[in-house]
């Protein structure tokens, strides 16, 4: 049977194994180890560093690997297994999460029913009565729908972007930051790659921002910018040690865009085939918490040509997705004649 290794789910398999064997790892190390398994596979050049990274963070921000600081190398991040766990959607219908090590599978044919994988996503539909049951016998611990949905409190953008930027006016001068890229808030929302640049002359100004470490992955950070150069700087996450730094960065970075007057996008359009769902379009990464809140009412879909994220949710669930993320990001709803 032929596997075609640049669809989502392939690569997020890869990338559960590479933890379940490297963990605790940095994000780079996970990356490259699933790219030199994959890459000489791929005759199609489809499996890129990009698209790796960008499954990676999802991994993360359902709940497959947990994000935490190094204890022995002050200011880096590092990825840990997830213990193996479970949280109920609806009734008899389970989200799996976590990943066991040295590639031992999360669930083993004594559990009597099929694991499905949608994309970062996997699940299992069992008995309402007996399936939690039989999930703990295997070894998976409940998680609460309100200890997995856990999120901020709701704020207004521009109480986010007053509040980080006070951080900066008291923050000691940066110095000289080697390697810099800016996250351009004047670039267009729809195109999240192409809003990372280096800094220009020209630039003044607030900005998210990453700066690379000597080992792992590039640390997220919030910079003052003058004539080009770093005046100030501070890292995330500020406050929760335990919180992903991408969280803090990109919920910051949706307030930017909506105090600017330019909000990120939810795109709602028809689903075919399905008249009793809507599909979802994301542009940009958003923040753990809201993803959760995402894999609850929905399951990922075949992302559009021009989307980031797509996702797959019934009907009676557009109104509350759509508040939800009006509310904690900011975001415009774009209705292509989605909802009735």
């Amino acid at each position: 049977m032929a596997i075609d290794l640049s669809v989502p789910e392939a690569i997020c398999s890869s990338l559960r194994r590479a933890a379940a064997f490297l963990c605790p790892a940095t994000p780079r190390e996970l990356v490259d180890a699933v790219l030199e398994v994959l890459s000489p596979l791929d005759d199609s050049f489809a499996v890129t560093r990009v698209r790796v990274a960008t499954q990676l963070d999802l991994l993360v921000a359902i709940g497959d690997l947990v994000e935490l600081p190094n204890r022995k190398d002050r200011g880096s991040r590092r990825l840990y297994l997830a213990p193996p766990a479970y949280v109920t959607k609806a009734p008899g219908r389970f989200l799996l999460l976590g990943v066991r090590p040295d590639g031992v599978p999360l669930l083993d044919e004594s559990v009597g029913a099929v694991v499905r994988f949608e994309g970062h996503v996997r699940s299992i539909e069992m008995d309402a009565t007996t399936g939690p049951v039989r999930l703990h016998a295997a070894g998976l611990h409940e998680i609460s729908i309100d200890d997995w949905r856990r999120q901020p409190s709701v704020a207004s953008a521009t109480a986010i972007v007053r509040g980080m930027s006070q951080r900066l006016d008291w923050a000691a001068q940066s110095g000289l930051v080697s390697d810099l890229t800016l996250l351009d808030p004047e670039s267009p929302v729809l195109h999240y790659q192409g809003r990372w640049r280096l800094p220009a002359d020209d630039d003044c100004g607030d900005y998210v921002a990453r700066r690379p470490q000597a080992y792992g992955a590039d640390l997220w950070c919030f910079v003052r910018v003058e004539s080009g150069m770093p005046l100030a700087l501070i890292d995330m996450p500020t406050d929760d040690p335990e919180v992903p730094a991408c969280d803090e960065a990109w919920r910051l970075q949706a307030a930017i865009d909506a105090a600017r007057g330019k909000p990120q996008i939810l795109r709602i359009r028809r689903a075919d085939g399905a008249p009793g769902s809507r599909t979802l379009d994301l542009f940009g990464p958003v923040p753990g918490w809201a993803q959760r809140y995402l894999e609850l009412v929905g399951v990922p879909g075949l992302r559009a040509r021009d989307a980031l994220i797509t996702y797959r949710v019934p009907l009676w669930a557009i109104g509350e997705l759509t508040e939800f993320f009006a509310d904690m990001l900011w975001m415009h709803v774009n209705d292509e004649g989605g909802v009735a």
